[in-house]
């Protein structure tokens, strides 16, 4: 077998074996197969495609090219969730403890933050004391008494993909679906969930700016989970808007926990009961979807996704005093509104535009070797449909930096202001399994 077959082969818009797909990543590992061939091989899939059986296989190989977790003594269908990345994103907050409410393990290992979108280790790093490495032992003992255990990514998790994703990055190949799904399913399926649920983001601060590129990758992403034995299913949702009004970290948990305190914050409330509804359908612990939800809505009202989340955060050594007393967390310096220059209807958002902004600001980092502040970021005060005079407050920006202007200019750029009202976002565009 030669690596130029392959090329070839691809180039020529066949589809590769899964012995040639072995091959590919094999070499690459152990470095009998250049930089170069590879480059060449990515860019041809670029172009080609690959089919469903193509990307399951290359799943395969990636997932084998490290560790993978074994979660077997953990009591229970263990479900996962994966968000494809967006501004304001904080549904691993109360997702994570209203599944765990419902008797149902959730194991989760998350990222940090690169670019416009935030991680959930780095949120989690706001609360004090709060441990984002456990022992194997620890995390698996956590699960099993809380139903709920978050920590950082352990470094050897399909090297592959690491590997194929910086060459990738270099390549101008990034935004490749074959490539997305596998790289995304590759470190699901190694972390040693039951089943996974996916959060697909469309719309301005998504990857994926289309509602049709958004439908193909999460086809391509439940067709590699269902091949490879995890029962996956796939929910599209909007991100032509920030999720909720807070974008940053420390605000964020905050945001999270109000939501989990019974407030009806709405796109990030019914999110998060969808997304928890599909796993607990996933783990069976309902027959229906309406009874899912049903059970989930009273979990937020009644305290018990609530008492999960106290629970999670205690178990993994953080002070959970900060549940009553938001003031608790990391606090900025300046507190600087954003005027709106004009009358009218906010009629689009350039949720993007939001998420550099927050960055700007520390929020976020534009390179893997930035440092995060905890107490930095926005609260929105307008979102799309809200109608806004000349002088309203359209964002506050939370910083320590007392010149903030050119952040400022940035929050108004991604507002479009219009005469006429906006027709209302819905939240969930549609299921795939």
């Amino acid at each position: 077998m030669r690596m130029i077959d392959i090329i070839e082969r691809k180039r020529n818009g066949e589809s590769l074996s899964e012995q040639e797909i072995a091959y590919f990543i094999e070499g690459y590992l152990d470095e009998s197969i250049p930089d170069y061939q590879v480059s060449a091989l990515l860019m041809a899939i670029y172009y080609q495609d690959m089919s469903q059986e193509e990307i399951a296989y290359l799943t395969k190989y990636m997932v084998a090219s490290g560790d993978t977790i074994d979660l077997s003594s953990i009591q229970g269908h263990k479900v996962d969730k994966h968000s494809t990345g967006g501004v304001g994103d904080k549904t691993t907050f109360i997702v994570g403890p209203l599944v765990g409410a419902a008797g149902i393990p959730v194991a989760k290992m998350s990222g940090r933050g690169l670019g416009h979108t935030g991680g959930t280790i780095d949120k989690l790093e706001s609360i004090t004391g709060f441990k984002v490495e456990l022992t194997n032992q620890q995390f698996i003992d956590n699960v099993n008494r809380h139903k709920l255990a978050v920590v950082g990514q352990t470094g050897n998790l399909a090297p592959a993909d690491k590997k194929l994703y910086a060459l990738r990055d270099v390549t101008a190949t990034v935004d490749s679906i074959p490539l997305i799904a596998s790289s995304i399913m590759s470190k699901k399926i190694a972390s040693g969930a039951d089943g996974i649920v996916l959060d697909v983001k469309t719309g301005s601060g998504a990857f994926m700016k289309s509602l049709e590129d958004s439908q193909r990758l999460a086809e391509a992403m439940v067709t590699i989970g269902n091949q490879l034995g995890r029962q996956t299913i796939a929910v599209i949702s909007d991100m032509n808007q920030p999720l909720g009004f807070e974008v940053g970290n420390a605000n964020e948990v905050k945001e999270a926990v109000q939501v989990l305190q019974g407030e009806k914050i709405a796109d990030l409330r019914e999110l998060a009961v969808e997304l928890a509804a599909q796993m607990t359908l996933i783990a069976g612990i309902y027959d229906h979807y309406d009874t899912a939800v049903q059970a989930l809505e009273a979990k937020l009202d009644n305290g018990e996704a609530l008492a999960c989340f106290k629970d999670f955060i205690e178990a993994q050594g953080g002070d959970s005093a900060f549940i009553d007393d938001f003031n608790l967390l990391p606090q900025p310096s300046y507190n600087i509104e954003v005027k709106a220059h004009t009358d009218g209807y906010i009629h689009e958002m350039a949720a993007e535009k939001i998420g550099l902004a927050a960055m700007h600001l520390g929020a976020g980092r534009a390179t893997k070797e930035d440092t995060i502040d905890h107490s930095v970021g926005i609260t929105l005060k307008k979102k799309i449909g809200d109608s806004i005079v000349k002088g309203d407050t359209l964002a506050i920006l939370h910083s320590n930096k007392d010149q903030a202007d050119e952040v400022g200019e940035i929050v108004k750029q991604a507002y479009t202001i219009s005469q006429s009202p906006a027709e209302p976002r819905q939240m969930i565009y549609r299921v795939v399994k």
